[in-house]
């Protein structure tokens, strides 16, 4: 999959006229993108145009026009794009209350490392998570996740030729899956694999 370039990205200014109608369409992409598993765990999965979304939107806020800056965020992001052989998903854990976040944060360490995709008649493959950084300490996991799935040739194949795809979470303080997804979400996944 494409990775996002300094020339596939619009000036602040190009931005600030696009953004309305370039946030409808990325919000309209990401339907086939998102997963919730049970109440409280989201998995948004990522390629290159919501990784491009986020860039854009990170210039935006931090009003960032330098050269050295805009690399630094293309490094920064980039790797949140699948490379043909994998699915990449941010994971979002949410609950409204603070006191409850808190409390559930901390019920929820390693949480990141049971998350699973599996492959009709494949064994479920579990998350490599945060490679960029630890996101969790002695006492809690954090509310944020970027998390790869490495698929076999066998599993893709399998994908592209119909197979179904399921995703889940099977810690001990909460389990929930998606079984098998939607077609539309798998048919956006499977769409990323070479």
């Amino acid at each position: 999959m494409a990775k996002v370039t300094r020339e596939s990205l619009m000036t602040l200014e190009a931005y600030a006229k696009a953004r309305p109608e370039f946030r409808r369409k990325v919000m309209e992409h990401k339907k086939n993108r998102k997963v919730a598993l049970g109440e409280h765990v989201t998995l948004l999965f990522e390629d290159e145009l919501t990784v491009r979304y986020q860039i854009q939107e990170m210039l935006r806020i931090e009003r960032i026009f330098e050269e050295e800056a805009i690399g630094h965020e293309l490094e920064t992001y980039n790797p949140l794009i699948p490379d043909g052989r994998n699915f990449k998903a941010t994971m979002l854990i949410e609950y409204a209350d603070v006191e409850v976040r808190r409390r559930e944060l901390a019920r929820l360490r390693n949480v990141e490392d049971r998350l699973w995709v599996q492959v009709e008649g494949a064994p479920r493959v579990y998350a490599i998570a945060d490679e960029d950084l630890d996101r969790e300490d002695e006492e809690k996991t954090s509310a944020v996740h970027f998390v790869r799935f490495e698929l076999t040739d066998a599993m893709a194949a399998a994908l592209r030729g119909g197979a179904a795809l399921s995703v889940g979470v099977d810690h001990e303080n909460y389990r929930a899956e998606a079984n098998p997804l939607p077609a539309a979400v798998r048919d956006a996944l499977v769409a990323g694999l070479d």
